[in-house]
């Protein structure tokens, strides 16, 4: 068994319900693919979607010391100087919120929370 078949076995595709998800190639690519879809999900939700928080706190960083960046490559500097251990704290911290956030956003018949 190939590690994909694997995974796909194992795991469960979130869809945030945007636009670039929903076109017919997409939905089309995934019926092939036979992959398994979360189908009640809360569309576009920020508190089921942890990358969002991680996009927010790189941002947060690389602002709090801006630099004139010129090219790619400090870019990437950039960002590897901002996402140190701490970093991957923050992240393993989101992820072990996901169970109370998915419990507030079923207590908030799938509204936002306040997270």
């Amino acid at each position: 068994m190939t590690t994909y078949k694997y995974l796909k076995s194992i795991y469960w595709f979130q869809d945030d319900n945007a636009p670039v998800h929903t076109a017919e190639d997409v939905k089309k690519w995934i019926l092939m693919n036979k992959i398994k879809v979360l189908s009640v999900w809360p569309s576009q939700s920020p508190d089921l979607n942890p990358i969002e928080h991680l996009w927010l706190e790189l941002e947060r960083r690389i602002r709090s010391k801006p630099q004139a960046i010129t090219n790619l490559g400090r870019i990437r500097d950039n960002i590897t100087r901002r996402m140190g251990q701490d970093f991957t704290k923050s992240s393993n911290a989101l992820i072990e919120s996901m169970p109370w956030r998915i419990e507030a956003v079923i207590a908030n018949n799938r509204w936002p929370t306040k997270f």
